[in-house]
């Protein structure tokens, strides 16, 4: 596969991410209003763990093929990508600071969640290399932390023990009266197809990644952490931004917290594609500072939302310009190490 193809692949992964993640928000948006699951609960199980197919493909393909790094940095790069995106849909919505009007416990409980399953990896990699069968007992751990907290985050957004105080600038997560006309099988198929046709661009984004690797000689830090956890979270940043704009607010913020904790699980899955032993013993100390700066990113995100700065310095609340600022410095580094 030359380079070339790797480029047409790439090409085509996007326009099909662009054209099919605009009809996957438009489908989640409504489905929350004819269900009552609410933006929060929707953006974070359903549009996060649709839109976090491409980087799932990737990194299982890419620990398969015995690509450890590009497998977790894939994983980890795309969870770091995707907080830049909700900056930049902070950008893009021009009324207040996003984090401000999407006020929601359950996205506060899921942002909590998801350093806790951060820092999992950061714990097998250091800790006994005791194994059951040919895969880490935190492979097993990370699924069962992912539901329950799913769970917590269910019953923190039914009652509230914690509310945020409503401003003007606070948008109300209510049905919108406009989605109530669909009827719930289209709905159902709408999303289903979205949801392969990201997949499939996910598994071209993972072959044309794999090809640079294996043709271009590039490192798989490298090729993980910017190339294709980059381009696997593309529905992220079109979906988060759609979102957005259509007034949406709690279910952009959530979009991207759900699919991160989701995102985390990328790397339990890669540990079971991995056959050669667990594949936490191959993060080297680029993947180790992806976690690290990855960690930093999501507790600098959970501070915003409980501060809910009504604005910022033009447009962009102190959040998400330190969000910009770390994650270019971070990348810079990993390119400059690799």
């Amino acid at each position: 596969m030359d380079l070339w193809l790797n480029i047409g692949l790439f090409a085509l992964a996007t326009v099909l991410i662009g054209i099919f993640g605009y009809r996957l928000v438009k489908a989640a948006d409504e489905f929350a209003d004819r269900t009552g699951m609410g933006e929060a609960l929707t953006g974070a199980v359903l549009l996060g763990a649709c839109t976090s197919l491409p980087g799932l493909m990737t990194s299982s393909m890419a620990a398969w093929d015995n690509l450890p790094q590009m497998a977790v940095s894939n994983a980890i790069g795309g969870i770091a990508a995707q907080t830049v995106w909700l900056a930049i849909a902070d950008m893009a919505y021009k009324k207040a600071n996003l984090e401000h009007a999407a006020a929601s416990l359950s996205n506060l409980v899921q942002a909590a969640l998801l350093i806790a399953l951060l820092a999992l990896p950061i714990l097998a990699a250091n800790g006994p290399g005791f194994m059951i069968g040919w895969v880490s007992p935190f492979t097993l751990l990370m699924p069962v932390i992912y539901i329950f907290g799913l769970k917590v985050a269910g019953r923190a957004e039914k009652k509230p023990m914690w509310v945020p105080e409503q401003t003007d600038q606070t948008v109300q997560d209510e049905p919108d009266p406009s989605n109530q006309t669909q009827r719930m099988r289209r709905l159902v198929t709408d999303l289903a197809i979205s949801g392969m046709m990201v997949a499939i661009a996910g598994w071209l984004l993972g072959r044309s990644g794999i090809g640079l690797i294996r043709e271009q000689g590039l490192s798989e830090t490298t090729v993980g952490a910017l190339f294709t956890s980059i381009s696997s979270s593309l529905p992220e940043l079109v979906t988060t931004v759609l979102a957005a704009r259509r007034g949406a607010q709690t279910m952009a913020v959530s979009n991207i917290i759900g699919g991160n904790a989701f995102d985390t699980l990328f790397v339990a899955v890669s540990d079971c594609f991995y056959r050669k032993g667990s594949i936490y013993a191959e993060i080297n100390d680029q993947s180790m500072f992806l976690l690290a700066i990855t960690v930093f990113l999501s507790a600098v995100l959970t501070m915003g939302l409980l501060r809910r700065e009504k604005s910022g310095v033009g447009n962009i609340g102190f959040e998400s310009l330190t969000i910009l600022i770390g994650y270019v410095a971070a990348m810079a580094f990993i390119v400059m190490a690799g």
